[in-house]
């Protein structure tokens, strides 16, 4: 064996020992996410609910290790069952020695986000309990069965679908399980007011304290390096993907200040901060295939989008959402899927996108033609349709369903 290859082997396994070191400190700035979460939504809401929402994102943490633990793990990355489900199983209590510890810790982070983005919508008026039931739910099969399709083995791997740190499988999913809570809680006392000529008014409810939202604001975009820098193989291409993790939610934020001002005459704070939070969970799934052009028209739409989705759960369907939750990862997490078929440019570095016969996928505007942009819509399907149908169109008015609970 020359001296080339043994530099070269120890270069290898140098770098498997730094990114192995990185993944897992990609997983703790995830995990300190939960303050970013637990500071926006304290701060959106009112102070009288402060112990309340404290409370649940303590509890989706710990709760969701528990039927992680339990079942959920196994659900994510046990054998894959006809693609659809992983072989529940105990290895992390009878094969410890041999156990995949870093891949289990990683994925709890990632699990227990997707639970606690169903906080917000669901602020100042659910019972601890109740809520307490369905975060755990939500850790211990919603996730792991969902994600197992994508990440685990399961069929939208095998179709080539791709989603690098979670748009769809993190964000979309709990956008949509905050919608249907939300929807089925009903508005807060005040929120929506039916007029005598039966005219529906949308009552603002502000937060308590901003700057409390606007620190956990930047605690989730300083997070979020490691929500979508964690799984990287390389320099150049952890370098690419915290570039578009910055520029898309920079672009975003200017884009919704410069809607703001211009609609109403200065600019929207809470909005604004919602903004960032929207190019984030944009650029979740094509931060690793887009280069900086894609990433800054992700922004912009995202920046926008966040803005219709405000306006719209309030003034068409008549769901309370108090931080703007659904708006920010429900409708931005459909975005960024799709953003992956349009973007995707084969040029980035660590580039890997293929379909099932090896053949190499890439955006639409980049020269791929429709077929990454079709597979990436066709499974937004089966993610959204067995949840979006139950929803109705909420008529509301101060006597319906407003008991303050929280």
């Amino acid at each position: 064996m020359d001296s080339q290859t043994i530099l070269q082997q120890a270069m290898d396994e140098t770098n498997g020992i730094v990114f192995g070191v990185w993944f897992l400190i990609g997983a703790a700035l995830v995990f300190f996410m939960q303050a970013g979460f637990a500071m926006v939504e304290t701060g959106f809401t009112r102070a009288k609910n402060a112990g309340n929402i404290i409370m649940k994102n303590l509890m989706d943490f710990c709760i969701g290790t528990v039927v992680f633990i339990l079942i959920g793990f196994g659900l994510l990355f046990g054998e894959d069952l006809v693609g659809i489900i992983g072989a529940p199983g105990f290895d992390i209590f009878t094969s410890y020695g041999s156990f995949d510890w870093s891949n289990f810790v990683f994925n709890l982070v990632f699990c227990a986000t997707t639970a606690t983005i169903v906080s917000g919508a669901m602020a100042e008026r659910t019972k601890f309990l109740s809520y307490c039931v369905y975060s755990a739910i939500i850790s211990a099969v919603v996730y792991p069965i969902e994600a197992h399709w994508g990440w685990g083995g399961g069929w939208l791997s095998q179709w080539g679908f791709h989603d690098f740190a979670g748009s769809a499988h993190i964000h979309m999913v709990g956008g949509i399980a905050a919608l249907v809570g939300a929807a089925i809680l009903g508005p807060r006392i005040g929120k929506f007011h039916k007029t005598k000529d039966g005219e529906i008014k949308v009552n603002a409810i502000p937060g308590h304290n901003l700057t409390i939202g606007a620190l956990g604001c930047f605690i989730l975009w300083f997070g979020w390096y490691g929500f979508n820098g964690a799984a990287c193989t390389s320099i150049d291409q952890l370098g690419s993907v915290f570039l578009t993790t910055t520029v898309a939610p920079a672009i975003a934020t200017v884009t919704c200040m410069i809607f703001t001002w211009l609609k109403y005459g200065k600019p929207d704070v809470s909005m604004c901060l919602n903004a960032s939070l929207a190019g984030l969970v944009g650029i979740t799934a094509p931060c690793d295939v887009t280069d900086c052009l894609g990433a800054s028209i992700v922004g912009i739409v995202s920046g926008l989008l966040v803005c219709f989705g405000v306006w719209f759960l309030d003034y068409k369907l008549h769901i309370d959402d108090p931080v703007g939750a659904v708006a920010v990862h429900m409708m931005n997490g459909i975005w960024g899927t799709i953003a992956v078929g349009l973007f995707a440019n084969p040029e980035v570095p660590g580039y890997s996108l293929v379909d099932q016969n090896g053949d190499q996928l890439s955006g639409l505007f980049y020269g791929g033609g429709f077929g990454l942009l079709a597979l990436q819509n066709t499974v937004l399907s089966p993610l959204t349709q067995t949840s979006l149908p139950h929803l109705q169109t909420q008529e509301c008015s101060d006597t319906q369903r407003t008991t303050q609970r929280a």
